[in-house]
Order: structure tokens, then C-alpha cells, then sequence
């Protein structure tokens, strides 16, 4: 749950940014209003999971989720390069994962 409310403040920033807002945006005020009450869900969150269970859950899903919404809301495109860091990060995210 904290994840994606992370992840909608990060795509009513970008949304700002794409917009030309400033920092006194309406906007970007959500953006940072949504970060901080993720912390809300983190502090849910690490009352049933550790840490490190907490940071690689997040990590897979805010890193898949990003990508996506970068490609198919924004239009970003992906080069190979961009491509193999993404494989290369779900690796050892699925690494970590494992010994944890």
C-alpha cells in the first residue's frame, strides 16, 4: 500500500514537471503530500515485516511499476542499455530476496 502511494507521488511530480509547474505547485505540494503519508504505511508495514523484507518488496515494485508508467504514460522510450539495468536490477533484487 505505502508503495503505491510513493509511486503516485512520484507520477504527480513528473506530471508537474512535464507541465512546467514550480514548487509552489497545487501539484507538487500532492506529490510531497503523498510521500509523507506513505510513511504512515511504512511504519504499518515494519510493524509485520523486517526491513530488509519491506525494501526488496518495494524495490520489485516500484522499480517494475516506474518503468511502466514512464513507458506507457509518459512515452519514454527504452534503449537495450536501459533494458539490461532493469533485467540486471530485478536480478539481484530477486538475489537479496532470496537470502533474506
Amino acid at each position: 500500500m505505502a508503495t503505491l502511494v510513493v509511486i503516485a507521488g512520484d507520477v504527480a511530480l513528473k506530471v508537474a514537471v512535464e507541465r512546467g509547474h514550480t514548487l509552489s505547485s497545487p501539484l507538487v505540494a500532492a506529490g510531497f503530500g503523498l510521500y509523507g503519508l506513505s510513511a504512515i504505511g511504512w511504519f504499518l508495514a515494519l510493524q509485520r515485516m523486517t526491513l530488509s523484507q519491506t525494501g526488496v518488496a518495494f524495490s520489485v515494485f516500484s522499480l517494475l511499476a516506474l518503468v511502466g508508467i514512464g513507458v506507457f504514460q509518459f512515452g519514454e522510450r527504452l534503449e537495450a542499455r536501459e533494458i539490461l539495468g532493469v533485467s540486471m536490477a530485478v536480478c539481484s533484487i530477486l538475489l537479496m530476496a532470496r537470502f533474506v
